[in-house]
């Protein structure tokens, strides 16, 4: 009887202790996804405010390319309230449109040869084009870490502790079919 009790009481506590270990690894794996979209956040802020910029400097130059200009910043706009209402799939859709819009806006700078000239203009050109490269890695390590998360809170035995307590798969940053298709370019060239 009392070896019983003793493989009893054993099991109890090592149940506990792998179920405590499971929940650990839970709450790890939460925090690095929160910590993956934060690090998106703060580059997606640093270029919210560089744009405005950019296009202040193209509006000294192209005074007839108003349409563009106000896409781009439409865009920024659509990115700025999905980042803020955390919609993953409404962020995917305005990052396309922005990148779409800037692709266009760089590609209508080489009509203006005074613009790609201005120092400023170089300069924020650069900015952004290396914000945009930290974002796509940043969103690729997001992914990753979501990918990451729902993969554990979906496997056998952690499902039990993730849905008693509450543990919610992330949501994927996916894009636009627009933007995994091969790029037209031939505008650039016409």
């Amino acid at each position: 009887m009392l070896i019983f009790l003793v493989i009893l009481l054993s099991l109890i506590i090592i149940l506990f202790v792998y179920s405590v270990v499971i929940y650990n690894r839970l709450v790890s794996l939460k925090h690095a996804l929160s910590q993956a979209w934060s690090n998106i956040e703060v580059l997606l802020k640093q270029r919210h405010d560089e744009l405005p910029k950019l296009v202040e400097v193209c509006k000294r130059y192209m005074k007839f390319e108003q349409e563009t200009l106000e896409k781009v910043m439409k865009a920024r706009s659509s990115v700025f309230q999905a980042q803020q209402q955390g919609d993953m799939g409404k962020l995917g859709l305005a990052e396309g449109q922005l990148r779409q819009g800037l692709m266009n806006l760089f590609a209508l700078v080489e009509n203006y040869p005074e613009l790609k000239a201005d120092q400023s203009f170089r300069h924020l050109e650069s900015r952004i084009s290396q914000l945009e490269e930290a974002i796509a890695d940043r969103r690729e390590f997001y992914n990753a870490a979501v990918n990451r998360n729902n993969v554990r809170i979906e496997q056998f035995p952690d499902i039990l502790i993730a849905r008693w307590l509450g543990f919610q798969p992330g949501k994927l940053l996916e894009f636009e079919a627009g933007e995994k298709s091969d790029v037209n370019l031939a505008p650039l060239f016409g």
